[in-house]
């Protein structure tokens, strides 16, 4: 094998990585709440950290539920983001991008009645998780 073969792979690596980096973001955009809905999840996002760390320790919710919630609580813990802070809108939104994909996917597993008996914060703060989750009571 020559070196030029070891050349191609690290290419053909370097641009599956940047392939599967932009399908994530553009996924991001995909997923993101609209309007000023994204303002109020940032605005939440302590709250909802809570949320999710009470979430991911209730052995009463389902395995695969509990799973993405630890994912999620390692992702947040990383020092490198998804999309790097410099990025305009989406740079220091992505942390709440994926915290309300997530969310919408545990309120739909475990139910809005799981979520609120976890929820740490004020009764104006779970409506607006609610609207974030795109479900109502």
């Amino acid at each position: 094998m020559t070196g030029s073969f070891w050349w191609d792979v690290a290419i053909g690596v370097a641009a599956a990585l940047l392939v599967a980096w932009a399908a994530l973001v553009v996924a991001l955009v995909v997923v993101r709440p609209r309007g000023g809905l994204l303002r109020e999840a940032l605005r939440l996002l302590p709250d909802v950290l809570r949320l999710v760390r009470r979430l991911a320790a209730d052995r009463s919710l389902p395995r695969g539920v509990r799973v993405r919630l630890w994912l999620l609580v390692v992702y947040l813990a990383m020092p490198i983001d998804l999309v790097p802070d410099f990025v305009p809108v989406l740079g220091y939104a992505d942390d709440a991008i994926i915290v309300t994909a997530v969310l919408r996917g545990v309120v739909r597993r475990a139910g809005l009645d799981a979520v609120r008996a976890h929820w740490p914060g004020t009764d104006d703060g779970f409506e607006a998780v609610a609207r974030l989750t795109g479900l109502r009571r």
